[in-house]
């Protein structure tokens, strides 16, 4: 069988056919076959008759052995060169009990062994295959194991960019409401200044408090990763060490893996708390700029209903049968405030009460009421149990207190509309833009759904410190 090297090509000429060895006092036979001295003795013991060669089978006479001492000199030389070789190329190929080559792996020890220690006393029951078989084997073993820990690193460095994600996004609410908070005290001129600062704290430590938990589960799954890819490292390594290096506690090194389990970030909520409220203080400065706001009858939807006094609206069962006015609204049953505002600062309150949906806000004068409705509007609203102002898209609104009643305050120069819930006094959302034409309050009631919400919309009272649509 041809053989990869010299050096293998030598150690197998040097090697008995009987015993697999090295040869030990070798003798030579009348066909030219070598043996070991006592491997050939113990072959031929018993047999009184001439004999016939173990290799190649030629009858021979028993008595004809003659030394090779030539050949005894040679596995010497042989024996050097394979231990320098092994040495050379940086493997511990060479038994050092028996001076021997590594060819074999016992499975129970977990250890290289020469032929020799296979046959001792402590190998010789054991189970043992061919060393590169072993190698093979466990190496296959190793790079089975890589596969999850890849995973597992690539599962960890997604969850750090969703932190990271997380962070930005975070960020940016917090900006947000900061610029509310500060552009609600900025624009009503007021001396709240202290309680501003409050809020601005409040924000700034649930800032701080969140981003530190989120930033501290970025480092935990950065020293997730750091160990994973370490991990990964080591059995890369371990992979491309010669094979005796890469058996040794091969078993321990996966076992490692075992124990490898990515522990996920602690929950962190990105909704703010919803804490920041306007005091009464607020609204009484709101209400500075109070006006009476009544619904105008020629403009309401044939399907709405208005009180008497013109201070409630509520959705009816069946179509009115009222004048076709050119003014009237018909695509949308909804009313609009008498009162048109095109300058100036003004501020109402409706009772929405336990509706279940309904719509509040602003419209332009000029809206298309025949038809598709083309006009702009500024409304928040309840629909489908969710709070949301009507922007493109929707903008949800998160609420902690259900609102029984709903601020509205419109400041034309500034372009604002604002919406407050009155009954924790909060602030829920500012419409920004610039306006033109005549604006009108806006009332939707929404459908009476079997009675669910068969409840009427209420403008409150103007306090008596309210101003009408004056300045401050």
């Amino acid at each position: 069988m041809a053989t990869d090297t010299p050096v293998e090509s030598l150690q197998e000429e040097a090697t008995c056919p009987i015993c697999l060895e090295y040869f030990k006092d070798p003798v030579i036979i009348d066909c030219g076959h070598n043996f070991c001295g006592a491997c050939i003795a113990q072959c031929w013991e018993g047999s009184n008759t001439d004999v016939s060669c173990p290799q190649c089978r030629e009858t021979v006479q028993q008595g004809n052995l003659r030394p090779n001492r030539r050949l005894g000199n040679v596995v010497e030389i042989v024996k050097r060169l394979s231990l320098q070789a092994a040495k050379g190329a940086g493997e511990e190929r060479v038994c050092g009990e028996h001076q021997e080559t590594l060819k074999l792996f016992c499975e129970e020890d977990q250890t290289s062994v020469c032929v020799v220690c296979h046959l001792s006393r402590d190998h010789r029951d054991h189970r043992v295959v061919p060393i590169k078989e072993a190698a093979q084997e466990y190496k296959e073993k190793l790079q089975g194991v890589l596969g999850p820990l890849r995973k597992e690193l690539e599962e960890a460095l997604a969850l750090r960019s969703k932190e990271e994600k997380k962070i930005t996004e975070w960020q940016s609410k917090v900006k947000n409401k900061r610029e509310t908070i500060a552009g609600e005290f900025n624009k009503l001129h007021t001396l709240l200044r202290e309680e501003e600062q409050q809020l601005l704290q409040s924000l700034e430590k649930e800032e701080r408090e969140s981003l530190q938990r989120l930033r501290e589960n970025i480092a935990k799954l950065s020293q997730q990763s750091s160990s994973l890819q370490q991990l990964i490292t080591e059995f890369e390594e371990k992979c491309q060490q010669p094979v005796v290096e890469l058996l040794k506690d091969v078993n321990r090194t996966l076992s490692r893996s075992e124990n490898v389990k990515l522990q996920e970030p602690e929950a962190v909520s990105t909704d703010l708390k919803n804490v920041y409220k306007i005091s009464l203080d607020m609204r009484e400065a709101l209400q500075r700029f109070g006006v009476d706001v009544t619904l105008d009858p020629d403009m309401a939807h044939p399907q709405v209903i208005l009180s008497e006094d013109r201070k409630r609206v509520r959705h009816g069962d069946k179509r009115q049968n009222l004048p076709n006015n050119p003014e009237r609204s018909d695509p949308c049953a909804c009313v609009l405030g008498t009162e048109g505002f095109a300058g100036g600062r003004h501020y109402w309150e409706v009772e929405v009460g336990e509706k279940t949906c309904w719509d509040l806000g602003v419209y332009r004068e000029s809206l298309s009421r025949k038809g598709q409705v083309t006009a702009t509007f500024w409304v928040v609203g309840l629909w489908n149990g969710e709070y949301k102002a009507l922007t493109s898209p929707p903008t949800p609104l998160p609420m902690s207190v259900r609102p029984n009643r709903v601020g509205i305050f419109l400041d034309y120069e500034a372009g604002e509309v604002s919406f407050y819930n009155v009954t924790d006094r909060s602030h829920l959302f500012t419409f920004t833009g610039t306006f033109s034409g005549t604006l009108r309050p806006f009332f939707c009631p929404g459908l009476n759904a079997g009675g669910k919400n068969a409840a009427p919309l209420i403008i409150c009272p103007v306090p008596a410190q309210g101003g009408g649509n004056l300045g401050p």
